[in-house]
């Protein structure tokens, strides 16, 4: 019985082979946020994936939001949060608790994790003065065309790829909150969209891959139904089922800059259940996946 567990373990360290190979010494973007980032459990198992990416010669870089610690600290300080468009609409006061919170607390956290799991990380935050987001106010518009005040939320403008690819070379996981400065002279931080950040920071570096991890295992053509997945698409199939309104909701905003994305370089792109145990693994190193992967032949 014994000797049979043993042999099948072998048997998933040969399937993962031909994965190891392809992937070896490549540059993969992470995107960790979410009520995700509350489940201890779920980022244990994401972390550890994260470390055995490493492990096997892969690049893997982390970005993180942090939105449901923010609003906790927002609450706690008597502060309410406010949405607009999906995004958290965000006034000095607000920032200051972003910075502690996401670039501070939640960073240290992860690559201190990380190092438990004897893997290497490093903060690049706006926080240790190791900023590598640089951007610009966000400017949104109403139904009718007026600009929305949205405080200093942004969007990015440019990446300082150097210091991650350094990292990366020296197998040392960079660990990147969804901040930003403004990119001039002023040294104003803003707050910016997680999945915004990494998708600007995939395009820069060319990423192999870019991962999306949340609550849902992938695109669905039934939001409510799992077992409506689809495991691949290509672009051309993911523009059309968005014309034809089989995606919907949330997703269509996410699959917009998934194909935004793989038009600048970026090879794939998965959208996983990150509550599943090493989702990342089971993704990226069988042959089966567990999301939904999009490609651009």
């Amino acid at each position: 019985m014994m000797m049979d567990k043993a042999m099948e373990k072998a048997d998933v360290l040969i399937e993962a082979m031909k994965w190891i190979r392809q992937h070896r010494g490549k540059i993969s973007v992470i995107k960790i946020g979410g009520s995700l980032m509350e489940d201890e459990a779920a980022m244990m198992h994401l972390l550890l994936d994260i470390v055995f990416m490493e492990s096997v010669g892969m690049k893997p870089v982390l970005v993180h939001g942090g939105g449901a610690a923010i609003s906790k600290a927002m609450s706690n300080a008597g502060l309410e949060p406010r949405f607009i468009q999906g995004r958290r609409y965000t006034d000095e006061a607000s920032l200051e608790i972003v910075k502690r919170v996401l670039g501070k607390e939640i960073n240290e956290h992860l690559v201190a994790k990380i190092k438990t799991f004897e893997g290497q990380a490093q903060s690049l935050s706006v926080c240790f003065e190791s900023n590598v987001l640089y951007g610009e106010k966000l400017l949104l518009r109403d139904e009718t065309g007026t600009p929305i005040d949205m405080g200093l939320v942004g969007t990015v403008t440019r990446v300082d790829a150097e210091p991650i690819r350094y990292l990366c070379d020296h197998w040392i996981v960079p660990v990147i909150p969804s901040i930003a400065l403004m990119d001039d002279n002023s040294r104003q931080a803003l707050n910016i969209n997680a999945d915004t950040a990494a998708t600007a920071i995939a395009k820069e570096l060319h990423a192999e891959k870019l991962v999306y991890v949340s609550e849902v295992n992938g695109v669905r053509t039934n939001p409510n139904d799992p077992n409506s997945m689809i495991n691949s698409i290509t672009v051309e199939e993911a523009r059309k089922m968005l014309a034809s309104g089989a995606i919907v909701g949330g997703m269509i905003p996410k699959i917009q800059a998934c194909l935004e994305t793989l038009e600048r370089g970026v090879k794939k792109i998965h959208i996983i259940n990150g509550r599943l145990r090493h989702s990342l693994l089971l993704e990226i190193f069988t042959s089966m996946g567990v999301g939904t992967e999009i490609t651009n032949p």
